[in-house]
């Protein structure tokens, strides 16, 4: 009976030792501790591309982040080193940006710059309109050279300016992308090819006409030749881009809608007569001239005629539309024309030589030059003269309106500006050849014979 109790009172002991040894066991080992990594912080400032003014309120995201600029245009971020965005900008009245930035750690801070689509100069004219005034830009006499860059060749036809760059093309066929901010070449191209008109801005190309018949689309970026379109006959019209396809005329008498997407003619019309002029587009309607001074107003859809109406001799420059009328000049018939957008005619207006220039349109009253020498400047709605100056040579190209002073240049080197509402003289400048003037909001573009001059006001510069 004794042994029994010792043996159950060793087995209870036993049991109770291997319970304790459970119960003390030591934790698992902890994991590895991880590295930290630590983010870096950047400051970011937006700009106005063309005015070099900060712009607050500017929405700024940067993957899943947004902040808005302050006061002072700029934010914070914090980002992982080494990471890369395309960071997306968006403020009122400017175009929406996304540039790709990678985060590295020697840059602290970043400047970012937009643009407001109503201060550029995307194509001849300005506008699809072709009224030849920039009413968006606030710059004035006297100017002060801030740049200038010979460009080889005659420049007959102005330049276009799109996100602080200028394209410009010469009569031998050399395509130019110059840094609105610096006159630096971004690049250029040499096409073979004689050219006679401005080039134009599609989305993120520029697209050129040559009079070796062939159509050119470049990347903006870097001037590559994206595509090319032959049709066989000289093109002396200036892009017109609208809604993705181009129009233009023709030598051959034709006028074509190619569009731009698809690298295909929509339609083509047969005018009977030689095209040089440039097409201007309201709506869905195409107007542009020809050789038998016949106006053509066409479907832009379809290229079906709605209308047709004879001026007095050839149409060589461009018509203007503006509130209701068509203003059309005349070369030999040493004429400007105005019909309304339906086809009926309002009046005439003779000059005493050729009127090669295409007219501008600004404030109710419309501007053209003349071989006679003067400039002219006459009642939109009655064709009245109200005044005429007198340049001293031939004026044989448009002439611009740009914050209420028309530019105009006579064909042996000289630039005039004349305050647009009386005529006065407010400015001269000795190169000069065609049409005068483009530029954006933030300095405007001089054309001289072969040269490129950027100039701002000197009142910006005191300021």
């Amino acid at each position: 009976m004794l042994v029994c109790l010792c043996v159950l009172a060793a087995g209870c002991a036993g049991g109770s030792d291997q319970q304790r040894t459970e119960d003390v066991a030591p934790p698992p080992a902890p994991p590895p501790a991880q590295k930290r990594v630590r983010h870096l912080v950047k400051y970011m400032t937006v700009v106005d591309g063309d005015l070099n003014t900060r712009i607050p309120g500017a929405r700024v995201r940067v993957g899943d982040v947004t902040h808005v600029t302050r006061h002072r245009g700029g934010t914070l971020f914090r980002v992982l080193p080494g990471t890369s965005f395309n960071v997306t900008l968006q403020a009122r009245g400017y175009s929406e940006r996304q540039l790709p930035i990678t985060f590295g750690h020697k840059t602290k801070s970043f400047t970012l710059r937009m643009y407001r689509p109503a201060s550029q100069w995307p194509m001849y004219g300005v506008t699809p309109q072709r009224t030849q005034a920039q009413t968006s830009i606030r710059l004035r006499p006297p100017f002060k050279v801030i740049w200038s860059k010979g460009l080889g060749s005659l420049l007959e036809f102005p330049a276009v300016v799109s996100d602080g760059i200028a394209y410009i093309v010469n009569y031998r066929g050399t395509v130019w992308a110059l840094s609105m901010r610096f006159g630096s070449v971004v690049w250029r191209a040499d096409t073979g090819a004689k050219m006679a008109s401005s080039p134009a801005i599609a989305g993120d190309t520029v697209v050129v006409h040559g009079m070796d018949g062939r159509i050119r689309v470049f990347d903006r970026s870097n001037g590559k030749l994206l595509w090319g379109y032959t049709i066989g006959s000289p093109v002396e019209s200036s892009p017109v881009v609208h809604d993705g396809v181009d129009y233009f005329g023709s030598w051959n008498g034709a006028v074509y809608a190619l569009d731009l997407k698809t690298h295909r003619v929509k339609w083509t019309y047969s005018s009977g007569a030689k095209i040089t002029s440039s097409a201007a587009v309201v709506g869905s309607t195409v107007y542009i001239g020809n050789y038998a001074g016949r106006v053509l107003a066409l479907s832009s859809r379809s290229g079906g005629l709605r209308w047709s109406a004879a001026v007095n001799g050839r149409i060589y420059g461009t018509p203007a539309v503006a509130a209701g009328s068509v203003y059309v000049p005349s070369s030999t018939g040493n004429s400007l024309t105005a019909f309304s957008t339906g086809g009926h005619y309002r009046w005439r207006v003779t000059a005493g030589a050729y009127v090669y220039s295409s007219p501008a349109v600004w404030a109710g009253r419309v501007y053209f030059g003349s071989h006679d020498g003067y400039l002219r400047c006459v009642s939109a709605r009655t064709g009245a003269t109200l005044w005429r100056a007198y340049a001293g040579r031939p004026i044989s190209a448009a002439p611009t309106v740009v914050d209420g002073i028309v530019y105009y240049a006579s064909i042996h080197g000289r630039m005039h500006g004349a305050d647009a509402k009386t005529g006065r003289q407010v400015f001269t400048f000795p190169d000069g050849q065609y049409v005068p003037v483009s530029g954006n909001a933030g300095r405007l573009l001089l054309h001289g014979y072969s040269r490129l001059y950027a100039v701002v006001p000197r009142a910006m510069l005191a300021g």
